[in-house]
């Protein structure tokens, strides 16, 4: 055999050999897509969306979307959709809106998928009919490190409990609100003036990734099932949904707490005083500690920078707020245009 033989030989067995590569690659690429698992996401507001966008950008194939019935809003009473609706509407998933969550005909309709998994952000509360119907079971994520701050608002709850630290867990639901088996969970850094508006948006990307993470853990059976029990003698601190008691300023209590209060509560739905007889909303503020000789409540102001009431140890200086019937503000703004 000539060296020219020779190498053309040595050439078409290596070329074999990285066609072969590369069809076992095919092969293992095709294998795994055809292997991920049906999927029906269930979720109605903004924070679901990035999950819903994770899913699909990493190839999950999901089958329906199941989310609110459209609702009259804004002045016009113009049925309003949900965000997770218009995002499914724009990648054409098909959208399921049950009024109820047992009506008969939604359950034989969700049955006819026949899906592998069912996947939940900040959704209503499932029958037991509909989350124990896929093999996989339902996963949903959670807005805290569970067991802690189980409920409808972990958010606005932790900051307004001054908690410094907070995170996201995703678990497999069960009969009671938030008490399944534990499958992800990541912690997540509250800053100190940080709004629950601000954590939310950060949150909802990060619970994007953890969705996905859950997803292929329960695909290749890497994920263990840990039940959620809590430490002897932890107090655990529930997340209830907020009332309209929990928006009204004590300013009767420590500033640090009135703080915690006002940024918890921003930027929905705003925790409020009232001035001049008005409602009026504040969406930041900032705290200062100090000896006050007003009243606890009482207002003052320098006319034209700075804005601020007396709590139990100190002043709650505004800084955004919004009087009734007024647009949001900075409060130099607001002072601008205010007269003692």
């Amino acid at each position: 055999m000539t060296v020219d033989s020779w190498r053309w030989t040595e050439f078409r067995f290596k070329l074999k050999i990285k066609v072969r590569q590369r069809s076992t690659v095919n092969r293992q690429l095709y294998l795994q897509m055809h292997s991920n698992p049906q999927i029906i996401f269930m979720g109605t507001p903004d924070f679901a969306v990035p999950s819903l966008d994770a899913l699909l950008k990493y190839g999950y194939s999901v089958l329906a979307v199941v989310t609110a019935p459209d609702k009259p809003a804004g002045r016009g009473m113009k049925l309003s959709e949900s965000a997770v609706k218009q995002y499914a509407q724009r990648k054409d998933i098909p959208v399921l809106q049950p009024p109820k969550l047992k009506d008969p005909e939604f359950i034989v309709r969700l049955k006819q998928f026949q899906a592998d998994l069912q996947i939940v952000v900040a959704f209503r509360m499932l029958p037991e009919e509909v989350w124990s119907m896929p093999p996989m079971g339902t996963i949903n994520l959670h807005g805290s490190l569970l067991p802690q701050y189980r409920g409808a608002a972990p958010i606005n709850r932790a900051i307004m409990n001054g908690e410094t630290e907070t995170g996201l867990t995703t678990f497999k639901l069960q009969q009671y609100i938030d008490t399944g088996n534990i499958l992800l969970m990541e912690k997540i850094p509250i800053g100190p003036n940080e709004t629950a508006g601000e954590l939310h948006d950060r949150m909802k990307q990060a619970g994007a990734q953890l969705v996905v993470q859950t997803v292929k853990g329960l695909q290749d059976g890497t994920l263990q099932e840990k039940p959620q029990s809590p430490e002897h003698g932890i107090f655990l601190k529930p997340a209830p949904k907020i009332l309209a008691a929990d928006c009204e300023i004590d300013w009767t209590r420590p500033v640090a707490q009135i703080h915690n209060q006002i940024r918890g509560l921003s930027p929905y739905p705003g925790a409020f005083t009232f001035f001049r007889d008005k409602m009026l909303k504040i969406f930041r503020s900032r705290e200062e500690k100090t000896s006050a000789t007003a009243a606890a409540g009482e207002f003052e102001t320098d006319g034209r920078f700075w804005l601020r009431f007396t709590g139990l140890d100190g002043y709650i200086y505004l800084e955004e707020i919004q009087m009734e019937g007024k647009k949001r503000m900075a409060v130099k703004d607001f002072l601008r245009g205010y007269r003692p």
